[in-house]
């Protein structure tokens, strides 16, 4: 059975982190482990498990600022913001049921550690945007903090951006502090039926570049419509493409309408209201799609490219194959199943990027296979380097999540 050390408060982490780097005992870091499929498999022996650091330290409504340990689950945070009609504009994607875990789990720390962000993405920005400080413990068992708890906070180096999107191989978070944004009165979603990929394409980019706020754009083959926990959807029996509007309900109702009206020579469309739409966008964050058995064995993939490379980028990868896939971030985002192969399928993926803007995440396989195959996209000797003296930085002993991100690092 691993060794396991679960501190109860910042010190009693700074302590087991700072007995690791005295043995050189490597540490695999964990919130709820909803995600440790997500990435390498971590070449340690030992855990450091942070559930225990959990609760809302401060939550200020009125000042969109909401504090906690970072082992507080994200259903806790949900729960509290939804009170007070409030929300975390970045939209965190719940993964656990990609890797065969029960919905609802996973802790506020890991999100921003791992910087995952849903389909407001494309109008809200990544998780790492709305980071505004935490309290850390290095690989050098050193308690640090950094930035603050206002928007405007410009005094040093801003870490939070640095260590959103490290999971955890620089720093191990015991508190975080987190921009929380108005939850919207209404949210409604436009559903075009029958388009291909460039049809769709089309259609999202339009909708995108029009006046009406859209914040949110999928695009689902009729297999993964068949399996939406939306009747609209799964009785369609076609291809949907998916375009979110939210705000007052007024100005939804009127923007959903303009909108049905400016792309109703491209394709018939239907409207679907505030629960049902907010069930739709939430299954298709965490991979819904893909999840939940019926692509058991698969390796699964995310890649981000340009829009208008999406389709060609997918065609490449297909061949001559049917895959399943959908599109998320109007055409930007792609989240392909692929067999696992002996490279499971890190070959045609990033072949298919090559010469693009874009990179591609293995974002589950055996882990055999992730120890095997570049889970991230693969640095060149200039970031290599970079990443290198980082982690000199942070943790020269390699003692915090040792593998997570890149063999050695």
């Amino acid at each position: 059975m691993r060794e396991t050390f679960k501190p109860e408060d910042s010190k009693q982490a700074a302590e087991a982190v700072a007995w690791a780097a005295a043995e050189e005992a490597p540490l695999e870091v964990l919130g709820q482990g909803s995600k440790r499929g997500l990435g390498r498999p971590v070449q340690a022996s030992r855990d450091l498990d942070l559930s225990a650091l959990s609760g809302i330290a401060s939550y200020e409504p009125d000042e969109l600022v909401l504090t906690a340990a970072a082992g507080t689950p994200m259903a806790e945070i949900e729960q509290a913001l939804e009170a007070e009609g409030q929300m975390l504009a970045f939209e965190p994607p719940d993964l656990g049921p990609l890797y065969g875990r029960e919905a609802g789990g996973g802790s506020i720390g890991g999100v921003l550690a791992c910087n995952l962000s849903g389909p407001r993405r494309i109008k809200a920005g990544a998780a790492r945007d709305h980071f505004l400080g935490l309290e850390a413990v290095s690989g050098r068992g050193e308690i640090f903090r950094a930035g603050g708890k206002v928007v405007k906070n410009v005094t040093g180096y801003d870490l939070a951006k640095l260590l959103a999107g490290s999971y955890g191989t620089l720093a191990a978070f015991t508190e975080v502090t987190v921009k929380v944004l108005p939850r919207p009165e209404k949210t409604y979603s436009v559903l075009l039926f029958g388009l291909d990929d460039r049809g769709a394409l089309e259609a999202m980019t339009r909708a995108l570049t029009s006046e009406h706020e859209v914040s949110g754009a999928a695009h689902l083959p009729e297999a993964m419509a068949k399996r939406a926990p939306v009747d609209y959807l799964a009785e369609a029996g076609s291809n949907v493409t998916a375009i979110r509007v939210e705000g007052p309900g007024p100005s939804v109702k009127h923007r959903v309408a303009a909108l049905r009206q400016e792309l109703g020579d491209l394709a018939p469309s239907e409207e679907l209201h505030s629960r049902n739409s907010a069930t739709l966008w939430h299954w298709l964050a965490g991979g819904g799609p893909l999840a939940n058995g019926v692509n058991e064995g698969a390796a699964i993939w995310r890649l981000s490219t340009t829009p208008s490379e999406g389709p060609s980028v997918m065609a490449k990868i297909a061949g001559e194959e049917t895959l399943e896939s959908y599109y998320d971030w109007g055409g930007g985002l792609l989240w392909l199943a692929l067999p696992q192969g002996e490279d499971a399928g890190a070959g045609r993926v990033r072949g298919a990027l090559e010469g693009l803007r874009g990179h591609a995440t293995l974002l589950r396989a055996d882990d055999a296979l992730r120890a095997a195959v570049p889970v991230f996209e693969p640095l060149d000797a200039a970031k290599g380097a970079l990443t290198e003296r980082i982690k000199d930085g942070f943790d020269p002993r390699r003692v915090l999540n040792p593998g997570r991100m890149y063999a050695g690092i």
